[in-house]
């Protein structure tokens, strides 16, 4: 189905939808096409904006596509739960594991950063609770 945006002579806007634009041609050729108010038969289209369909083919989506947004979703719920501490993940996790931040304001929310490979080992050993997950850009779609 296509919907136009149509117009008479007397300047009447109107919207009408056709299963394509080959039957719109050929009911307005015909005379099947008339304005609603004043029955005029002599319609143009008018200019008007694509619509863009916002709503997702579920058959279209590929296993790697679903991935792609459950990853986006993951990251979108911990950047609004939780607080970035950029590479000072490892020291910030481990002040909180050994309790050392309790004489300041302790945020009930978690964090969220980046760490080496070292500093992993080191949180592994101390018995410091933490999750890596995948990590996409907001630029991957």
């Amino acid at each position: 189905m296509i919907c136009y945006r149509l117009h008479c002579p007397a300047g009447h806007e109107f919207e009408g939808w056709f299963p394509s634009g080959k039957a719109y041609d050929r009911q307005r050729e015909t005379g099947l096409v008339s304005c609603p108010r004043c029955e005029s038969t002599e319609i143009e289209k008018s200019l008007m904006a694509p619509a863009v369909s916002r709503t997702v083919d579920i058959e279209r989506i590929t296993p790697a596509d679903q991935l792609r947004m459950a990853l986006h979703a993951v990251r979108k719920e911990v950047e609004a739960q939780c607080d970035n501490v950029g590479d000072r993940f490892a020291v910030e996790a481990l002040k909180r594991h050994n309790g050392q931040d309790q004489g300041e304001r302790r945020s009930e929310r978690g964090i969220y950063g980046t760490m080496s490979s070292s500093e992993r080992k080191r949180l592994e050993d101390e018995g410091v609770d933490f999750t890596p997950i995948p990590w996409i850009d907001h630029s991957d779609s």
